[in-house]
């Protein structure tokens, strides 16, 4: 089993993960996370950039489902149009 490691919160906010856990879970400085929190709980999630053939599965994914729902090129071009003049 794997024991569970302790660190504290500094005054700026900052929490350090330690050294065993940063090694076993190959996190580098810079790694970007998202945090949920809930009561008591804090959950980081390292986010990890997909690879280029985990990038092209989810593109090919997503243009699948979007053939599926009927959306077209143009209609996500006209999308990114509305957006840009709500800004």
């Amino acid at each position: 089993m794997i024991q569970p490691a302790t660190t504290k919160l500094s005054s700026k906010g900052q929490v350090v993960i330690p050294e065993e856990i940063r090694n076993r879970l190959g996190l580098e400085p810079g790694a970007q996370f998202v945090v949920v929190g809930e009561g008591d709980v804090v959950v980081l999630k390292a986010l990890k950039a997909p690879n280029l053939s985990q990038f092209k599965d989810l593109l090919d994914q997503a243009r699948t489902s979007a053939e599926a729902a009927g959306i077209t090129p143009d209609d996500v071009t006209e999308a990114i149009r509305e957006v840009r003049a709500e800004k």
